[in-house]
């Protein structure tokens, strides 16, 4: 899936896809903001939004 703009989906949307990339295709954030090309500092703040955060040992954004 091509994402156009992901900076403007809904965080709970760009948590889904986020996500699901880092479980299916991206073993870090690095790669994972290779792929959306969108900044993982960008990511971070708009999930914070809805209190999630990044989990390292996961690999995946929790709940705060």
């Amino acid at each position: 899936m091509e994402l156009q703009h992901p900076e403007q989906l809904s965080p709970f949307v760009l948590l889904s896809i986020v996500n699901e990339k880092l479980r299916l295709t991206c073993d870090s954030l690095d790669q994972l903001e290779d792929e959306m090309e969108m900044s993982v500092q960008s990511i971070e703040e708009k999930l914070h939004k809805i209190q999630f955060h990044y989990q390292n040992m996961n690999n995946q954004f929790v709940h705060d």
